[in-house]
């Protein structure tokens, strides 16, 4: 990792407390430092009215309720925050406590971000998006030396993004050995309880594993850019032509879009012969691990790195990748970067993005669905693959929420079946309106209705008898569902 000289202030704290993660401290203090958080106060914005009817403040406000009727006698306050620190709520059984946190403004409604009150445990969880302890005087603010804090972000269950902060805060004299143990555990639990209610049993989002691959450079008749839509096509000429300048670039949009294929292709095109890399970080625990195992390639002779999903690294990776980049000043290697915003790219890595390039999502491009799904299929099969007509008009009238990750997917479950994909190839969600998700047993119906509905010459009649419902039944579950009638398709 780069050398980082601690200040005279920041050694005397590190002196008093060796703790593991002091690299991590250090940068938050010169963050508090640069955004010019005062030494002495706190003096947070108060932004007044919080969101207390989303499934993430009822799920959390749940969990710390019952947590704190375990730590009754103990003098800790748990509180819930937003993704950028505001506070939501607040849970605490000590009034003294309670009359400290509000001297310094720890209370609902204000924002507790870095940017505002400096080096705080919930400060350093949101920034590095993994638990994290600040005890005492590793506060940045001498107004908060009193106290000791431990947070744990809370992700959505379905996406992975951060969506707030779990946030314990004790006197700093107290014993903190359990705060940050209790912390996760809060956090985790009130994922646990939004995935339970919202969809009723469906099984946890899989944890994410960095990866670092190489880019396939597409065969001769494999490539796929020049049958896509003009919008595509647009944002790939855009990537080439920075890449060919030696503009840092950043390709944004939805998660799945194609954002990393796009840039390196892009580059394998603009760069001949050279090694593509494209990484994707792990959780944020792993960060430390996989950013040793790849980084010394950034800089090497012919090797671009496509740096993925920037948007989801702790602020401390982003730092050290962007010291790293400035360490290669004379030749710096070219960078390409993806993330969902272009004000979500950290600010080490942004201030070296010269283009942003964006890629629609699939919903807003349904030309390219068709030549997708030709493409996916001949790299599952490893030839040609026919869609019947009726197939292809389903792929395009679907929504895809999952974008083209998620056609990707409906494809490979298809080709495995047949190289000549029809309707009753294809998984029965492709069928189905955008709306909530489905529990378990509507999602079983829903696909027995379909199933029937694709047989040839299949009407709704024939498949309420199949199924045993009454004709009233069945064409109410088919509005309930959205189902859009394969067989009016072909």
């Amino acid at each position: 990792m780069t050398d980082v000289q601690p200040s005279q202030r920041e050694r005397l704290a590190l002196s008093r407390h060796q703790v593991a993660g002091s690299r991590r401290l250090v940068a938050s203090w010169r963050r508090s430092e640069d955004f010019r958080v005062s030494l002495d106060a706190v003096t947070p914005t108060f932004v007044g009215s919080v969101d207390d009817e989303s499934l993430f403040y009822e799920s959390g406000r749940h969990v710390l309720t019952g947590l704190q009727r375990t730590l009754a006698d103990e003098p800790v306050s748990l509180m819930l925050t937003d993704s950028d620190g505001l506070v939501l709520s607040r849970v605490c059984g000590e009034r003294i406590l309670l009359a400290a946190l509000d001297d310094v403004f720890l209370a609902p409604g204000f924002d507790y971000s870095e940017s505002q009150a400096g080096t705080t445990g919930l400060g350093l969880a949101l920034a590095d998006r993994t638990a994290s302890l600040v005890r005492g005087e590793e506060h940045y603010c001498t107004g908060l030396w009193g106290y000791t804090c431990a947070a744990a972000p809370v992700e959505d269950p379905d996406t992975g993004e951060v969506i707030g902060a779990v946030n314990l805060t004790t006197w700093s004299q107290q014993s903190y050995g359990l705060l940050l143990a209790l912390a996760e555990t809060a956090a985790r639990n009130t994922e646990a309880l939004m995935l339970a209610r919202a969809h009723h049993g469906r099984a946890p989002r899989p944890s994410r594993r960095g990866h670092v691959t190489r880019f396939r450079v597409p065969e001769t008749g494999d490539a796929v850019e020049k049958d896509l839509s003009a919008d595509w096509r647009t944002a790939f000429d855009d990537a080439v032509a920075a890449s060919v300048d030696g503009r840092g670039t950043a390709v944004v949009g939805e998660p799945g879009t194609g954002r990393a294929t796009l840039l390196g292709a892009a580059l394998a095109q603009s760069r001949p012969g050279w090694r593509v890399l494209v990484t994707r970080p792990p959780e944020p625990a792993d960060v430390d691990a996989w950013l040793s195992s790849w980084a010394p390639e950034l800089g090497k002779p012919h090797t671009a790195v496509v740096l993925g999903d920037v948007d989801r690294l702790p602020v401390w990776a982003a730092a050290e990748l962007a010291a790293r980049l400035d360490a290669d000043a004379d030749a710096p290697p070219p960078l390409a970067l993806t993330a969902s915003d272009a004000s979500a790219i950290p600010a080490g890595l942004a201030e070296r993005v010269d283009t942003v390039v964006e890629i629609p999502a699939l919903r807003h491009r349904l030309d390219d669905v068709v030549p997708l799904a030709r493409h996916l299929a001949r790299r599952q099969r490893g030839r040609e693959v026919r869609f019947h007509p009726a197939a292809e008009h389903a792929l395009q009238g679907y929504h895809w929420p999952g974008n083209v990750e998620q056609l990707r997917e409906v494809v490979r479950a298809a080709a495995a079946r047949s190289t000549f994909v029809t309707v009753r190839d294809l998984s029965p969600e492709i069928f189905s309106g955008p709306g909530r998700k489905l529990t378990r047993i509507e999602a079983l119906e829903r696909d027995a209705i379909v199933r029937c509905l694709s047989d040839p010459g299949a009407t709704p009649a024939h498949a309420a008898e199949e199924l045993g419902m009454s004709r009233a039944t069945i064409y109410r579950r088919i509005a309930h569902y959205g189902i859009r009638l394969p067989n009016d398709d072909q």
